[in-house]
C-alpha cells in the first residue's frame, strides 16, 4: 500500500507513504495487546524521510490524512488488538472533527473506536496541556483512548499526568537505553511507575533492545513492552513476536488495567490500593 496524499485540487506536494506495524506485548501473558502504526516511506525508508517533506502548514492535514491511511491498511491486514496511532495535538485546533473522522475510518475498517489508541508527544502537549486537556476531553468520550509518549522527556513529566489523565504512558527511550546501569534514570523511571500505577495509567516500555534492559523493567514490575527485543517493526504486515525468558518477579504482578493497553474500555478508573 502506497498512498499518494496530493489530489487534484491540491496544488501542495505530500510525499509518499506506508506504513510498518510493531507490536506491543504483555511480557507476563505472552500476548500481543496492541499495535503501533509507524509511517514509512513507500519503500520502507524510515520517518524522518518522509516527515521532512511535508511543509509545516500541512502538517495537521498530513497527519489526518496518514491516520485514515494508517487505519486504512491495519483493517485489511486484519489487526484485531488496539491498533496505536500518532496524533499532533494541534490538529484538534485546526481539525475540530478529526477524532470523528478517526472513528468513521475505524468503523469502516472494521475496527472498533475503543481500539483507537492516539498517542501526542509529551514535549508537544506540555506547553498548552490545559487547552489540549479540554478538547481531548469530549473525543474521549466517544471511546477512544489517549497515550502520552516520550514520557520523561521533559521537566514536568509527573504532573502532566494529572492535567490529561492518560490512559497509558510509553517510557521515552532516553529513560530505557541501558537503565540496567545504576544512576539518576533508575529513579525517575521507579517515580513514574509508582506514580502511574497509583493512578491505575498503563506503563509501556518503548524502544528495549536488550535483555539487561527487559530484565531491570520487569523487576520493577513493568510488564507492557515495545521493542526489537520483542519484534522488529515490519513493512505493511504484521512481525512474529519473540519473546525473552526472565526470572524476575513480574509474572508475580497484577495487571494495571484487564492486562494491556485499551484494556479500560472493559474496566473502570478505579484506583489501586497503595
Amino acid at each position: 500500500m502506497c498512498v499518494d496524499s496530493m489530489t487534484a485540487e491540491d496544488q501542495h506536494s505530500d510525499p509518499e507513504y506506508s506504513f510498518a506495524f510493531q507490536p506491543i506485548v504483555d511480557a507476563v501473558s505472552h500476548r500481543v495487546v496492541a499495535c503501533e502504526a509507524l509511517i514509512r516511506g513507500p519503500w520502507d525508508e524510515p520517518a524522518w524521510q518522509v516527515m521532512n517533506q511535508v511543509s509545516p502548514e500541512r502538517l495537521h492535514l498530513f497527519d489526518q490524512e496518514a491516520r485514515m491511511a494508517a487505519i486504512e491498511l491495519a483493517g485489511r491486514l486484519g489487526v484485531a488488538y488496539p491498533l496505536h496511532l500518532n496524533f499532533f495535538p494541534r490538529t484538534l485546533d485546526l481539525t475540530p472533527k478529526a477524532v470523528l473522522a478517526t472513528i468513521e475510518a475505524a468503523r469502516q475498517a472494521g475496527i472498533p473506536p475503543e481500539h483507537i489508541i492516539l498517542e501526542v508527544p509529551e514535549a508537544e502537549v506540555i506547553v498548552e496541556r490545559t487547552r489540549f486537556a479540554a478538547l481531548f476531553r469530549d473525543a474521549r468520550s466517544l471511546g477512544v483512548g489517549l497515550a502520552i509518549d516520550d514520557f520523561g522527556a521533559t521537566y514536568a513529566s509527573l504532573t502532566i499526568l494529572d492535567d490529561l489523565d492518560p490512559d497509558q504512558i510509553k517510557l521515552d527511550m532516553r529513560l530505557i537505553r541501558g537503565v540496567e546501569r545504576p544512576g539518576p534514570r533508575q529513579a525517575i523511571l521507579r517515580a513514574a511507575r509508582r506514580a502511574c500505577y497509583d493512578l491505575n495509567i498503563d506503563v509501556i516500555a518503548e524502544g528495549v533492545e536488550t535483555l539487561a534492559e527487559f530484565q531491570f523493567l520487569a523487576g520493577q514490575r513493568i510488564r507492557l513492552f515495545q521493542g526489537y527485543l520483542f519484534a522488529r517493526p515490519a513493512f505493511e504486515a504484521l512481525p512474529p513476536v519473540h519473546f525473552p525468558e526472565s526470572d524476575s518477579t513480574a509474572a508475580h504482578i497484577p495487571p494495571t488495567r484487564a492486562v494491556g493497553p485499551r484494556a479500560a474500555a472493559a474496566g473502570s478508573r478505579a484506583k489501586k490500593p497503595a
